[in-house]
């Protein structure tokens, strides 16, 4: 048997990929798409053939990543209940994406990934999978019960790690859980398992690695200027980049400023509420940047239409479903509403906070000869809204009349 295994080099994925070869008797390949995780890639090919690994894939799909992935979500506005960037859910379409190309490659009729039976991931991945390659098996370890009964939680693997000379980051004095790419990093599990406890406070600062807190940013404001050209950030500053340049200057930046820091309680997939703290410098700013944007470009009821998809949108990318018909139907209005979000949007950053400083378009939807207040100089004749206030009233008066008249004929001594 040979199995393309999802591998990041963290505490599940190398115990995992040692428990899959010794109980599988399987050859193991395993796989890590590099999308923006730095430092934590060195050695990884290495410490992948120590562990057990016959060879170990690293690809990097930053570019694709930044330009397929990240830049269409944003187009689309999408934020998961209102607070979450998506930055672990865009990710696993792109990962199983290679992971299936390399299992074709490799003649491989197996994969396997690290995600536990509780979590969202393991949803992504196989979502992704059954719609590019419905004929792969599909090996999640902590769904076996063996895997569980050896493994009760991370103490356990910790354990089996030193006992087995697999060197991980994870140790007993820091329990939680992290996942890194180039739209953020989520932390979650160990001490963030409490809903209660301050994961802003001055003990958790070792924690963070994108961005400083915003206690700590500097105590002058930076401004920064953002071009858009059909929804799209093309340039930061005036220098124009592509889109992993745009995530690269965005992150350095919001870093810098403690912003896009994201401390939630979300609800996942499978049904239970989770806790995970995300730092997410660069990808808040670009949405809030594009919002402007759309603000001054966008027409009103496209707005409010592409709006209202805004919760559909997030949920498929959160849930799994970036591969599905549907939302390849949403990203081709979300794309017709963009073709005229161009012009230049400046921000001001100042510790956590992106503040709006000025935006403009050459397609500009905002007319000050209309929306002037000074009398005369306004086009727009104020005596046009009485016939427009008396049209939408008049549904509001005939139900006030009906109430009224309800209220009479309920009123003892009435009617008589």
């Amino acid at each position: 048997m040979k199995i393309v295994l999802a591998y990041s080099g963290g505490l599940d994925t190398s115990v995992i990929l040692r428990w899959l070869k010794e109980n599988y008797q399987a050859e193991i390949i395993a796989f890590c798409a590099d999308i923006g995780q730095e430092e934590e890639l060195e050695g990884l090919e290495e410490k992948a053939l120590r562990t057990g690994a016959s060879k170990c894939y690293i690809d990097n799909l930053q570019k694709e990543f930044a330009r397929d992935f990240i830049f269409p979500m944003i187009q689309a506005g999408a934020i998961y209940e209102g607070q979450y960037f998506l930055g672990t859910s865009i990710a696993r379409p792109l990962i199983a994406k290679r992971m299936v190309d390399i299992a074709r490659f490799e003649k491989a009729d197996v994969i396997a990934h690290g995600a536990t039976g509780k979590g969202n991931d393991q949803v992504r991945f196989e979502l992704a999978a059954a719609a590019l390659a419905p004929e792969l098996r599909v090996i999640a370890p902590w769904r076996e019960e063996r895997f569980r009964k050896q493994f009760h939680g991370r103490a356990e693997m910790i354990a089996f790690a030193k006992a087995n000379g697999i060197a991980v980051e994870v140790s007993a004095e820091k329990p939680y859980s992290m996942d890194r790419n180039l739209l953020h990093i989520s932390y979650e599990s160990g001490v963030l398992e409490d809903p209660w406890f301050d994961a802003s406070s001055k003990a958790m600062r070792g924690m963070y690695k994108l961005s400083v807190a915003p206690e700590d940013a500097p105590d002058e404001a930076e401004y920064v200027d953002l071009e858009f050209e059909a929804g799209n950030c093309v340039a930061v500053n005036g220098k124009s980049v592509a889109p992993l340049g745009v995530m690269q200057a965005l992150n350095k930046l919001g870093g810098k400023h403690g912003v896009g820091r994201v401390d939630i309680v979300e609800n996942r997939f499978v049904g239970m509420k989770s806790r995970g703290v995300y730092e997410t410098p660069g990808g808040a700013i670009l949405h809030f940047a594009h919002r402007q944007m759309e603000t001054l470009t966008m027409d009103r009821e496209v707005m409010h239409l592409r709006d209202s998809l805004i919760p559909k949108y997030s949920s498929l990318v959160y849930n799994g479903f970036w591969f599905s018909p549907e939302r390849e139907a949403l990203q081709a209005l979300v794309t017709e509403t963009q073709r005229d979000a161009t012009g230049v949007v400046r921000l001001k950053l100042y510790k956590g906070n992106i503040i709006v400083a000025g935006r403009k378009s050459p397609k500009s939807l905002y007319d000050p000869q209309i929306a002037t207040m000074e009398g005369d100089a306004s086009t727009y004749d104020q005596d046009d809204a009485t016939g427009f206030i008396r049209l939408n009233a008049l549904r509001l008066k005939v139900r006030a009349a009906l109430k009224s008249s309800r209220a009479d004929e309920s009123t003892p001594g009435r009617g008589e």
